[in-house]
């Protein structure tokens, strides 16, 4: 569970990490930006929903992986209601990197249904991830 302020009446809300639909507040029934961390035991029940999921394998001594970060939080707020970013650590969740054969960080992947649907790898600016994000819905 994670707590996320809503944009537009900035309540607290407790946001599940899986969820069937998508979170929205409590108090105005806004749809909430869904940023969500996972571990290789439960990335398949994260990943699992009808919103294009946006997954970022990443590591904290990883300095484009920290650039990309802020992008990601962005993204998730402007997307709110239809996209889904889920950030996975990959020194510590070794299973999921090899799954999907992370070999450069960070790497971004779309999914849908929990089906990879494309893939970017390196730290892209926030047009051009914002982009993918708009072609893929």
């Amino acid at each position: 569970m994670v707590v996320v302020k809503c944009q537009k009446c900035e309540a607290a809300n407790r946001v599940p990490v899986v969820a069937p639909g998508k979170p929205r507040c409590a108090k105005c029934r806004s749809d909430l930006a869904w940023l969500v961390n996972a571990s290789d035991a439960d990335f398949d029940d994260v990943v699992d929903t009808g919103l294009l999921t946006l997954v970022d394998l990443w590591a904290p001594w990883c300095n484009p992986c920290r650039m990309v970060g802020p992008i990601l939080e962005s993204l998730a707020g402007e997307f709110r209601g239809r996209l889904k970013v889920v950030k996975v650590n990959v020194d510590e969740n070794r299973n999921v990197s090899v799954r999907f054969n992370a070999q450069s960080i960070p790497m971004l992947l779309f999914m849908r249904g929990g089906v990879l649907v494309d893939s970017v790898v390196g730290a892209h600016p926030e047009p051009v991830l914002r982009a993918k994000i708009i072609e893929l819905l």
